[in-house]
């Protein structure tokens, strides 16, 4: 038998995860020391995750993907030994407190000192992601207890210093901060100046008004504390259950019903079921800020950039929100109330006027006056949830005892991805979406093309692959995908869930075939290249001149063929 790639080993391991994670779903429950999460556990390590960084490696405990994980999972989450995944809970007349991750919006409650539950509003891809962390988690607390505990079943001095630290609930200051860290690096594994470092990072999400974590040196300690207490009894081992609740919901669109049934009840209410509407997935800030940004800025007489670029900056440095000049003029707020985590807008261009946009918008206004398209713009969805949310959001409808079938003359997805061609703040152009782990690939026949963007900018198209998540990553794989006959330019978690549920919507006749649809993706961290990864931290404002390019182009679309 041949031997198999490490890109062939690394999918398989993908495949098993995802085959695994299914089955323990269905099950109920597993746990990650047990033999099923042992299982997990070697998958994730077989192919090993660019954002788990040197999780493979059982020396020295890996502090980004460490902080990657503890911003994206709830405070508290190192020392839990139960772990709930239901669906459809209401903790509202309870004393349970609510968390929010500072990374991730998921809904979470802490039920205990040692219990979380996790309500799961988005779909499987926010359960592989919550199992993909967990499993992490354990793999770097094994490693804590293995390096504090000698061969006679005792604990190091560094381990007595730190319990000392912890116990204390007081911060260290100066040389004994210098002493606390040195202590810690042992441990970890790691070097003084990469745990200082580590330290400062986490030190910046747990100040009073941010407590968004325990901290370092209370995060290891519980870490290695909890593997300690399970091998000294069994009904301590962490386990994880998946209530009938949530096995109930899954592949059914619980929450995207509602969250599209909202929407669209809006804009019947509004009167725009006859209008053109064109669908935008997209942040909440880049096209209200480009539609209203110059007419904001003069609101408070303040000279607007001729470089819209700088427009955008000058619109953060004003201390008031556009929301609410823009709500007088057409705009409008959809906060999302059905537990999806989209919130959405509503833009009447009708009430667009030229002083509103910014000069270097090519916009032809008599057209847009004559037409008055309606743009909804919606938030990032997350993987599958992506499905659901258009799948709903396409279908016909029923108001006032009749059908409605809205208008929808273009649907636009501007993401973040990364990127397998260039660099951090560069484009993307999908000319088709490949799903990794399913033979299911959607050409694209996408409307955005090179022109349409500015001269000189780096723009790469062709094929970007539809990833079953963030933490499912692997540098060989997609290597694979990039030099191979694929040619992927690029990874992302949602467009080929956009594309299935767009496909679907022309079979069953609710959108036209000739609908426009639009992709185009800004480069938020390239997983090939060391200290790229999403772990290294955000774009800062390297995302700004992409972000917006992209939103002009979609909005020049829109209303110059509306």
């Amino acid at each position: 038998m041949d031997e198999l790639s490490k890109s062939q080993r690394a999918r398989l391991a993908i495949r098993t995860f995802k085959v695994i994670s299914d089955a323990l779903i269905l099950r109920g429950f597993y746990k990650p020391s047990g033999k099923s999460g042992s299982k997990l556990s070697e998958s994730l390590k077989i192919f090993n995750p660019e954002i788990y960084g040197s999780m493979a490696d059982p020396r020295v405990v890996e502090l980004q993907g460490l902080l990657y994980v503890m911003d994206r999972m709830p405070r508290g989450i190192e020392k839990c030994n139960r772990i709930i995944l239901t669906a459809g809970e209401d903790f509202s007349d309870t004393s349970f407190e609510q968390i929010i991750p500072l990374k991730r919006r998921r809904q979470s409650y802490i039920v205990s000192e040692k219990e979380i539950c996790f309500v799961i509003t988005r779909g499987l891809t926010e359960i592989y992601d919550i199992l993909t962390h967990i499993t992490f988690l354990n793999i770097e607390s094994q490693k804590v207890q293995e390096q504090i505990c000698n061969k006679e079943g005792g604990t190091c001095a560094a381990w007595h210093d730190l319990k000392e630290i912890v116990e204390s609930e007081t911060k260290p200051e100066g040389t004994a901060l210098d002493q606390a860290i040195w202590n810690l690096s042992i441990i970890i594994g790691r070097t003084y100046r990469e745990t200082r470092k580590c330290f400062e990072s986490f030190d910046i999400n747990n100040q009073e008004d941010q407590n968004f974590n325990n901290g370092i040196f209370a995060t290891i300690f519980e870490m290695g504390q909890r593997i300690m207490d399970e091998k000294e009894s069994s009904d301590k081992q962490l386990t994880i259950y998946f209530t009938p609740s949530l096995q109930e919901m899954i592949g059914v669109h619980t929450y995207a019903t509602c969250w599209a049934k909202s929407v669209k009840k809006f804009i019947y209410d509004k009167d725009f079921a006859t209008r053109n509407i064109h669908v935008v997935s997209a942040n909440m800030h880049s096209m209200v800020n480009l539609l209203y940004g110059a007419g904001f800025l003069s609101e408070y007489n303040i000279d607007v950039p001729d470089n819209l670029y700088g427009m955008v900056g000058a619109i953060r440095e004003l201390d008031a929100d556009i929301y609410d000049y823009a709500s007088t003029h057409g705009f409008s707020y959809l906060e999302d109330t059905s537990e999806s985590n989209i919130d959405a807008m509503v833009i009447d261009t009708a009430k667009i006027k030229k002083s509103f946009v910014h000069t270097s918008i090519e916009c032809d206004f008599e057209l847009l006056q004559k037409n008055c398209p309606v743009i909804v713009v919606i938030d990032y969805a997350f993987g599958v949830q992506a499905f659901d949310i258009m799948d709903e959001l396409l279908c016909p409808c029923n108001f006032d005892d009749s059908e409605i079938a809205f208008n929808i003359k273009s649907i636009s997805i501007m993401g973040k991805a990364g990127i397998l061609a260039g660099n951090k703040g560069d484009i993307m152009l999908a000319t088709s979406h490949v799903m990794e782990g399913t033979p299911n690939n959607y050409i694209v026949n996408n409307d955005l093309q090179f022109d349409d963007f500015d001269p000189d900018y780096p723009i790469h198209e062709g094929p970007m692959v539809t990833v079953l998540g963030t933490s499912l990553q692997n540098r060989d794989v997609l290597q694979r995908f990039h030099t191979s006959n694929w040619k992927a330019v690029g990874l992302e978690m949602e467009g080929g869930h956009y594309q299935r549920a767009i496909s679907a919507a022309i079979i069953q006749g609710h959108i036209p075939r000739d609908i426009k649809t639009r992709y185009a993706y800004y480069a938020s961290d390239n997983p090939l290249q060391n200290g790229q990864t999403l772990a290294s931290g955000s774009m800062g404002d390297v995302g700004i001149v992409p972000t917006y390019m992209i939103t002009k182009v979609i909005f020049q679309k829109i209303v110059n063929n509306s």
